[in-house]
């Protein structure tokens, strides 16, 4: 249940504390239908005396009559609002008095907040369709006539009397569990204030602080405000914690867009970038959106700075490069954690990538996340932290691992070490019964969770782990050494640059180290030796410990039809055993462990079944380009953060040379015998027919060069992308309709011609992806050929 924020109460809401009003209660300013009360000011006075006498505070479990005074109109508004709530309504301020005389307020109606109808105030603003909102607000205004009017009874003493109360309303009333939802009894305390302070500042999200209050209040009801109100309020400390340390972002931001080596980086503000007190703000450079067109399959958006205790609410989009490393995506500063906001975030980042989404994400464990992504991202498996989880579970459960300190590791066990759904389901049950958790709240919420981080479930998903059960090392690291829990906005802008030169250089060292030495080569398979020349250094040291694995293990046939199954487990342990459905005529493999559709790289069950079958190097389709050392090198495929858009001359000779040093290395194999000569030429007329098909849909039509480009973003942010621009001519001033005329007309040849590169972009591409996977399979086949040749 969603309630609107305090903040957007306006001038319709009262606030104050029930006791009086404490030093942090606001009394809120509301508009005054002002009456002539001239001639009627004696009569309203006419009970004045000079006697004084002291009026007792109301009981507040009264109800209000005729009569009943008050000593000021604090006191009547605390009274009748106090009856409110125990009625269960809420109430705001209709109509006040003023004297002609002095201009002071001489009466107050108090009414119930469904009093009247609702005027539609914007039926002429944008955003109607047909006289209709888009997404119009409820209704909540029903007409109810239930009011408390009260006067001041003498110009001298201040005293206030009830001079007209009606009691019956026309709409059902708020139990009392639920009363705490009604806006005129949503108020964050001071106290309560108090709390959240210390707990953001122990890195405690908005749930498990509204647990804690909870908890300390000994309920919801007693808390008098939403985990909504909650979020607000932490939005509004963020923000004047940061202050204007924004702005120092944003003009580094503009800064690095105006250098002309930086014309494609992309920034949005969620709001106006000129507003100080802004939302969010995300930013992408060149080289992280060019990274996500080769490793963009699986992405890790990184909300640490919620745990960690960190002053900076900073969460990068990350992922693994060919070498197991951490690469950037894009960044994001959080100011409001809303699900608005996180689904303007995640769209603003897709759209940085070109629209393409990617294969999985990963997340911390969040309600508000978890519906920005459904919506974002339908097609994308997400993936909750499981490390997160982990953590959470040492403050949920704390009492029980003070009293069973052998808890957390059966835990780990249950969750990491199962093999299967069925056998995860038993552990689990068995493990929460032995311990007596079966009632408790937070494990019931993770195990309806778990198809999102148990890793029995998410096997047959590619998240580019090498193993389900450690901890990728380029989790939560990208910024490691740079940004910490006292880095201000401030010091981040430098050490931002610091920690992407620093990235890049271990990039370049490990490219290095692939190229220039070779490793130990531990068996004498033609696998090895393939893979060696294949992978990344890292990635062929992960196969190589598959491979010599295998020797420990058997394979024995259980079913054998078109596929064959086979068992297979490692000596003397067949109760651990592996299933392995091969199908040698395709050369395809399937494990049960499926660690190839989890990393990307086999297993040492399918290697074992290779081994017996005599298949003595690596089928083409289990190469994964983004593990090879040519993870980086030829056509870029996807027309994503690249300078491929402004169609200049520099990026055709940059496609010229990527084409011509790819062919090269073509040529100077296939001339080494007549065999491997064959099937390079037969390799490269297969793709010559595919470019020439290309060429023939593409017609006469030429790409036109984008001179400019701003992005729209959703929710009314401001967005930047630029890659160059220039100016046009100037023309004979034309008539308004002449003007009108040739804009609809423009507007239309810009639409044809949007349509028709659409599909030619989408022809281009298929061929370029085409010619990609010829050339990785012939590289694979120039391979087997020489190995099979020296053999």
């Amino acid at each position: 249940m969603e309630f609107e924020p305090l903040t957007q109460l306006g001038n319709e809401v009262i606030e104050f504390d029930m006791i009086g009003l404490a030093d942090d209660a606001m009394d809120i300013d509301h508009p005054l239908n002002v009456v002539d009360v001239h001639d009627n000011e004696d009569h309203l006075l006419h009970n004045s005396t000079s006697t004084t006498t002291t009026i007792p505070p109301p009981d507040t479990n009264l109800e209000p009559f005729e009569g009943m005074e008050f000593e000021s109109e604090e006191a009547a508004k605390a009274f009748y609002n106090s009856y409110a709530r125990r009625v269960g309504f809420s109430t705001r301020v209709s109509m006040s008095r003023r004297s002609r005389r002095d201009g002071a307020i001489i009466q107050r109606s108090f009414v119930c907040a469904k009093e009247g109808f609702r005027v539609d105030k914007d039926k002429d603003k944008p955003g109607h369709v047909d006289g209709r909102v888009k997404r119009p607000r409820a209704e909540t205004r029903v007409g109810c006539k239930a009011m408390l009017v009260v006067k001041i009874q003498d110009s001298h003493s201040a005293r206030w009397v009830v001079s007209n109360f009606v009691r019956d309303h026309n709409h059902e009333l708020v139990p009392p569990d639920k009363v705490h939802c009604l806006r005129s009894h949503r108020h964050v305390s001071g106290s309560a204030k108090s709390l959240i302070d210390t707990l953001q500042g122990a890195g405690i999200g908005p749930s498990g602080i509204m647990s804690a209050l909870i908890k300390e209040y000994g309920g919801i009801s007693n808390v008098g405000f939403t985990e909504r109100d909650c979020r607000n309020y932490m939005r509004s400390s963020r923000q004047r914690t940061l202050g204007g340390d924004t702005q120092l972002l944003l003009d580094y931001l503009r800064n690095r867009q105006a250098v002309a080596e930086n014309p494609s980086l992309f920034y949005a503000v969620q709001g106006d970038d000129e507003d100080q007190c802004m939302s969010n703000i995300f930013w992408a450079d060149p080289k992280a959106r060019t990274n996500y067109t080769y490793f963009g399959d699986t992405v890790t958006f990184d909300t640490t700075y919620r745990s960690n205790r960190y002053r900076l609410p900073f969460a990068p989009f990350t992922g693994v490069n060919h070498h197991g490393q951490p690469v950037l995506f894009g960044c994001a500063l959080l100011i409001n954690e809303s699900e608005a906001s996180f689904v303007w975030l995640f769209k603003t980042w897709l759209e940085a990538m070109s629209g393409r989404p990617p294969v999985s994400i990963t997340t911390d464990h969040d309600r508000v996340i978890r519906l920005a992504v459904t919506q974002v991202l339908p097609e994308t498996r997400h993936r909750f932290c499981k490390w997160h989880i982990f953590k959470e579970c040492q403050e949920k459960l704390s009492h029980v691992l003070s009293e069973h300190p052998n808890f957390e590791a059966e835990l780990h066990k249950c969750v990491n070490m199962t093999e299967s759904i069925e056998e995860f389901e038993s552990c689990w049950f068995s493990l929460i019964d032995r311990y007596d958790l079966r009632e408790h709240e937070w494990l019931q919420t993770i195990y309806v969770d778990r198809r999102q981080w148990v890793p029995v479930y998410l096997r047959d998903a590619f998240f580019a782990e090498m193993s389900i059960t450690q901890r990728s090392d380029s989790i939560n690291s990208y910024f490691d050494g740079y940004v910490n829990a006292s880095t201000t906005l401030q010091l981040f802008v430098k050490q931002y640059e610091k920690a992407l030169e620093s990235r890049y250089e271990k990039e370049v060292k490990a490219d290095y180290d692939t190229i220039n030495t070779a490793p130990v080569l531990k068996t004498p398979s033609p696998m090895e030796k393939q893979a060696a020349e294949l992978y990344t250094r890292k990635l062929f040291t992960k196969f190589q410990e598959e491979l010599v694995e295998t020797m420990t293990f058997l394979a024995t046939k259980v079913d054998e039809e078109v596929i064959t199954t086979y068992q297979v487990a490692k000596f003397g342990e067949n109760h651990k055993a592996y299933f392995v459905s091969f199908n040698i005529h395709e050369m395809k493999a399937t494990c049960s462990c499926q660690m190839f559709e989890f990393s990307g790289l086999l297993c040492r069950h399918i290697l074992t079944v290779f081994r017996v079958t005599n298949v003595l190097t690596l089928p083409s389709h289990y190469v994964l380009k983004r593990w090879t050392r040519n993870a980086k090198s030829g056509v870029i495929l996807e027309e994503r953060a690249s300078n491929l858009l402004n169609g200049s001359r520099e990026s055709l000779t940059v496609r010229y040379n990527n084409l011509r040093n790819e062919a090269l290395k073509f040529v100077d194999d296939g001339v080494k015998t007549a065999e491997i000569y064959n099937v390079a030429v037969g390799a490269l007329q297969e793709a010559a027919n595919k470019v020439a098909l290309a060429k023939k849909n593409s017609g006469k039509s030429a790409f036109v060069n984008a001179t400019g480009r701003e992005d729209c973003l959703h929710q009314g942010s401001v967005a930047t992308n630029t890659f160059g621009g220039h100016q046009s001519g100037l023309e004979q001033p034309l008539s308004v309709d002449e003007q009108d005329r040739r804009i609809q007309k423009l507007a239309h040849q810009l639409e044809r011609a949007r349509r028709k590169c659409e599909v030619y972009r989408a022809n281009l591409l298929s061929v370029l992806k085409d010619i990609e996977d010829q050339k990785l399979q012939l590289s694979v086949k120039v391979q087997n050929i020489k190995l099979g040749m020296k053999d």
